[in-house]
């Protein structure tokens, strides 16, 4: 069986996860395997050679909390999109694992190939996954129009049903000795340097922030707060290190922060459906959980910081049996799970 991964790059989410599959999808699939990114340039490179690189449909992160929709629109190009779909050739594949991502999902859509969903945003959409008190029909749309498949295969907090598996947890992360230096990591790639370093010194001059910030090109220490740019090995020494962690209600993040028993607070992007889904099965765990770094929503944190547990959890390390088991279906003619 030829296989062609299909990883969405926006984030550092998706790539994260794709350290653990890249190599087990090597290893089981016979007919060989060609990789895809799309999406903006990544914070986290991978070690792997990428057969097809494409621009897709990513996200901008914006810098009060949520995505920036105007650069978002700005910098897609839907005829770039279109070209993109009509040049990859899926028919040269007898399947495409798809986490998340649009170019390859919709070219196997119009050619009517295989695309199988192996990602965190297939379980979101599960009937048995949270929900927010609020819902948000379009955002849901865009959840499950954005890369179309054929089956799938998700990743949550818990395994809330069928086909809902709790997170892969990369080896990098399972090989950390955790301890406990006092400081708190925290990655929220919505928010611009400035609002953090004065949020987070407003909530606390003594306690000591480790930030880790998109939008910072170089290392910067604002007395109690230091900015650090992304960097995968400094953030998992960061996260490691830590007392806790303060965070969007991405997935991986949050995720690794439970695995390694690190109490945890969380800030859901704004206008982000799939957050606002994380956020809520996190609330359910007892993960407290805030709108925004305004002055009104950040008591919590100050209670968080005096008071907060980690919450424990048990994530083994399942992910070849899952993949083992999506190779092993699709060969034999499809999963009996269909779209939601």
């Amino acid at each position: 069986m030829k296989v062609l991964y299909a990883i969405q790059g926006t984030g550092n989410g998706h790539l994260s996860r794709a350290l653990d599959v890249i190599p087990l999808l090597q290893a089981q699939a016979t007919g060989g395997l060609d990789l895809l990114v799309s999406g903006p340039p990544a914070d986290l490179p991978l070690p792997y050679e990428m057969r097809y690189r494409a621009r897709g449909m990513g996200f901008v992160f914006g810098k009060k909390g949520g995505i920036d929709f105007v650069k978002t629109l700005w910098q897609f190009n839907s005829a770039r999109f279109i070209k993109e779909i009509r040049r990859l050739p899926v028919e040269e594949y007898d399947l495409v694992v798809n986490d998340f991502e649009p170019v390859s999902a919709w070219a196997c859509k119009r050619r009517h190939v295989p695309c199988v969903s192996l990602s965190h945003q297939s379980a979101v959409l599960h009937p048995a996954a949270p929900r927010p008190d609020v819902e948000d029909p379009a955002g849901r749309a865009v959840l499950r129009h954005y890369a179309p498949t054929t089956a799938q295969y998700g990743f949550h907090f818990q395994a809330y049903g069928p086909g809902v598996s709790t997170p892969v947890i990369r080896q990098q992360v399972r090989q950390l000795r955790p301890t406990n230096e006092g400081h708190y990591t925290v990655y929220l790639p919505a928010y611009e340097e400035e609002m953090l370093v004065e949020r987070l010194r407003y909530l606390s001059r003594e306690v000591r922030w480790e930030v880790f910030s998109k939008h910072s090109p170089q290392p910067a220490t604002y007395g109690n707060v230091q900015i650090q740019p992304v960097s995968g090995a400094a953030f998992l020494d960061s996260l490691a290190r830590s007392a806790g962690v303060l965070c969007g209600a991405g997935f991986e993040t949050p995720a690794e922060a439970l695995f390694l028993g690190k109490k945890l607070l969380v800030v859901p992007m704004k206008n982000q459906y799939e957050q606002q889904c994380n956020a809520a099965a996190l609330a359910q765990m007892g993960i407290p959980v805030i709108k925004s770094l305004r002055d009104k929503h950040l008591d919590p944190v100050a209670d968080w910081l005096r008071h907060g547990q980690p919450v424990p959890v048990d994530y083994p390390d399942q992910t070849a049996a899952i993949i083992h088991q999506l190779l092993s279906e699709q060969q034999a003619g499809g999963s009996p799970r269909s779209p939601r």
